[in-house]
């Protein structure tokens, strides 16, 4: 791994471009075991850059407060109720404006390494409203002034309300400084639900349902550290619950490969099976997968009731190491400011506050968002086709909604001309950063990656079925994730955002030919079956098949293996 370079695979081109797509990703994968995406050290000190001015600003603002002084005096203020309440809305900002999840290379954002802002206050991009058929005033997918406002708005206000005073003593909570004045945290509520309901996308990039849900806490006075405690049980546990399947370990080793902390490539091999002929997971892989699971489920509720002392210290450290974890390893996707606030809210809500428990509750209403968003939880996991990973707290599980996205040279150029859109598409995008003659390595390294996990072989195997009546050569094969990108703003690995309503809100730009593009989807599976179901849809004619592929089949399987076994519906029952 070079300081400035990349680490890429290294293979003869031309005989490796001779191979069929398995024979292709076969060495990829192999690379991925040893080296990860091979990502340059300056580019891993470039994210660890931006968490510290992320920490930086954070600091700052909280100084900003009347009544919290002294910059190296943190002992003295950083357990005040108003310091968390800022650094949730801070931490919320930083998100839906494009800084946080989903930035930078890492992500597969070159040019820029941000959507978000860039698109969400330009009138004529997509967006992508949640129930368009149900809820008066959000049909359609095509941004207006009016959402760009919108938008403008959620910015302008959450940042006024990061330079609010407090409003006096809670003798409750033990502080002097005061909470947020009320009337702006309900604005900000509003203007997000507003927002979500026009464009799920700015919900989900704003981590609505980690900083809008611990947002609404801000309402209930006097209960806000008992409601926010009860929020972060809910993401720890409804984490946890979402990992009890047979994807997480892959996601593991897929994972601990690329974590830039791990350098010794016999070390990294330990996590697969037997490298580098068997890339299943291996022993190491479960027992960390494991003990991870263990860790969410089962700390969380000590730290609700315990009051302190040993229990308290003991369970608070777990969480820590497991988030420490998460963050050194500089995930795909990099939720790297998420994991710094998850650490920050564990401290100050159950360490700082350790002796508030729900014994001490003064209404019922922290019990009732408790409810809802573990009710949210349950019925993610239940039926993830319907609500997003997010919500549903399926994070790193290895079980979301993923597409694929087959698209002829003529239907990109389309998207090229008739898209309002920042980022040009993927393909373009490897051409600039890697040169033309070599960006085929990184995309095989991206098929590698998708396929190192578990729906990575059903999806390459659901290829050949969506593309069983032309030339697989005439199509570049592309992960929803990176088109998404392009059309939309922002991506997070999530399947929702580019299912079959962004496939129509391209369709009506670009008026695609049947056959130009062809999309596989694949459900997340549900925790109460052993199957994930799938569809293929033509961008012009519609969906022409769906089915199902068992879990089973997946695991037990290469990821150059693309021969998963289908089983075909002939009806239209989900």
């Amino acid at each position: 791994m070079g300081f400035l370079r990349p680490e890429l695979p290294v293979v003869d081109l031309a005989r490796w471009r001779e191979g069929t797509r398995g024979e292709r990703i076969r060495p990829m994968a192999r690379h991925w075991a040893e080296v990860g995406f091979g990502s340059p050290v300056a580019l891993h000190l470039f994210y660890v850059a931006k968490v510290a001015l992320y920490v930086l600003g954070a600091w700052l603002i909280v100084l900003s407060t009347k009544g919290i002084d002294g910059f190296t005096r943190i002992g003295d203020w950083w357990s005040e109720p108003i310091v968390f309440q800022k650094i949730v809305l801070y931490t919320l900002l930083f998100e839906v404006i494009g800084l946080g999840c989903g930035f930078g290379p890492l992500n597969n954002r070159f040019y820029p390494p941000m959507g978000s802002i860039l698109y969400w206050l330009r009138p004529g991009t997509i967006r992508l409203p949640p129930w368009p058929g149900r809820v008066p005033l959000t049909a359609g997918d095509t941004r207006t002034p009016v959402d760009a406002a919108l938008y403008a708005a959620l910015l302008a206000v959450t940042a006024v309300t990061l330079c609010a005073d407090g409003t006096g003593a809670v003798p409750e909570l033990g502080t002097t400084v005061g909470l947020l004045p009320v009337w702006p945290v309900a604005l900000i509520l509003g203007l997000l639900a507003v927002l979500g309901l026009r464009d799920k996308v700015i919900f989900l990039a704003a981590r609505g349902e980690v900083y809008g849900t611990l947002t609404v806490a801000f309402l209930f006075g006097a209960d806000l550290v008992l409601a926010a405690k009860l929020v972060f049980v809910v993401i720890w546990m409804g984490a946890a619950t979402s990992k009890l399947n047979r994807h997480f370990p892959f996601v593991i080793s897929t994972m601990m490969s690329n974590s830039p902390l791990i350098r010794w490539k016999p070390l990294k091999r330990k996590f697969f099976a037997r490298f580098p002929d068997d890339l299943r997971p291996g022993r190491w892989s479960r027992v960390v997968a494991h003990t991870a699971t263990a860790v969410e489920l089962l700390t969380p509720p000590v730290l609700l009731f315990s009051t302190g002392g040993a229990p308290t210290a003991l369970a608070a450290t777990l969480l820590v190491l497991l988030h420490l974890a998460i963050l050194t390893a500089i995930p795909m996707g990099v939720p790297l400011e998420w994991n710094v606030f998850m650490i920050f809210g564990l401290l100050t809500l159950f360490v700082a506050h350790a002796e508030q428990n729900p014994a001490d509750l003064h209404s019922p209403l922290p019990v009732a968002l408790f409810a809802v968003a573990a009710g949210v939880v349950i019925a993610g996991n239940l039926f993830p086709r319907r609500i997003s990973f997010l919500p549903g707290m399926r994070y790193y599980a290895g079980n979301w909604d993923t597409t694929l996205w087959c698209v002829q040279p003529s239907a990109a150029a389309k998207i090229e001309r008739d898209v309002i859109a920042i980022a040009s598409m993927p393909q373009a995008q490897l051409e600039r950063f890697y040169g033309k003659d070599r960006m085929d390595v990184p995309l095989y390294l991206g098929y590698a990656f998708r396929a190192m996990n578990t729906h990575g072989r059903a999806l390459f195997s659901l290829v050949h079925r969506a593309l069983a009546d032309v030339r697989e050569s005439d199509y570049v094969i592309t992960d929803g994730e990176r088109l998404c990108s392009t059309a939309v703003g922002w991506n997070f690995g999530d399947g929702h955002m580019h299912n079959e309503q962004l496939i129509a809100a391209l369709h009506r730009r670009c008026g695609f030919e049947p056959g130009e593009v062809r999309v596989i989807l694949l459900d997340a599976q549900p925790i109460h079956r052993p199957t994930q179901r799938y569809r293929l849809v033509d961008a012009a004619t519609g969906e022409f098949e769906h089915g199902e592929v068992r879990v089973a089949d997946m695991v037990s399987r290469q990821p150059w293996e693309d021969d998963v076994p289908i089983r075909v519906h002939s009806d239209r029952t989900e």
